[in-house]
């Protein structure tokens, strides 16, 4: 049986890579196999970035489009980063917005936060879908472990009870934002797609 092909509003080949080990049933490519340039993510939520993502790649490909917007919201920085996650040091290198995420949050006694996934799926003809997933832990005082990519080295999960960064992909996967959201959106698809058919 052929695979289902799904457009990724994204260039993040880590993300790319995640979101295609979590759809075997699906071949899965980035927007820039197509064309080149970036996506302006100019909304205030994750809902709107994510948005201004699967229509742009839908619109310009003539095809469905998948994206997500994701990030890290701390309570002890009024939900910061946010939206602003993978620029929060202003250069985009994980490495610096992890210094900066311990540096503010140095002798915070409340440490709880949250990964938050909105995911966005703009079918062919517009109609849009959304999900969103979450999963809640605190940020370390330093770094733990290597793997994953972003916050995650620096993010405790309390379902894993380890750091992000300790996790093994199967791990992460088994309790990750994207997952979640991903399960529900490929859900809402499937249901959408079958609803057309009759």
């Amino acid at each position: 049986m052929d695979k289902k092909r799904i457009v990724l509003a994204s260039g993040n080949k880590h993300k790319i890579a995640e979101i295609s080990s979590m759809l075997p049933d699906y071949e899965v490519a980035g927007y820039k196999e197509f064309f080149d340039g970036e996506i302006e993510e100019t909304g205030a939520t994750f809902y709107d970035n994510a948005l201004i993502k699967a229509k742009t790649v839908s619109e310009k490909l003539k095809c469905a489009a998948l994206a997500d917007d994701s990030g890290i919201c701390v309570d002890a920085l009024s939900g910061a980063p946010g939206v602003f996650s993978a620029r929060y040091a202003g250069d985009g290198v994980d490495e610096h917005n992890n210094e900066l995420l311990l540096k503010n949050m140095q002798g915070k006694i409340d440490r709880n936060a949250k990964f938050v996934c909105c995911m966005v799926y703009c079918a062919k003809n517009g109609d849009i879908l959304s999900a969103t997933g979450e999963v809640k832990g605190e940020i370390l005082t330093e770094r733990q472990g290597e793997n994953g990519f972003g916050y995650d080295p620096i993010f405790y999960s309390y379902e894993l009870g380890k750091s992000m960064g300790l996790a093994t992909a199967e791990e992460k996967n088994s309790v990750s934002h994207r997952h979640r959201a991903l399960i529900e959106i490929i859900k809402k698809i499937e249901e959408y797609e079958t609803d057309k058919k009759q």
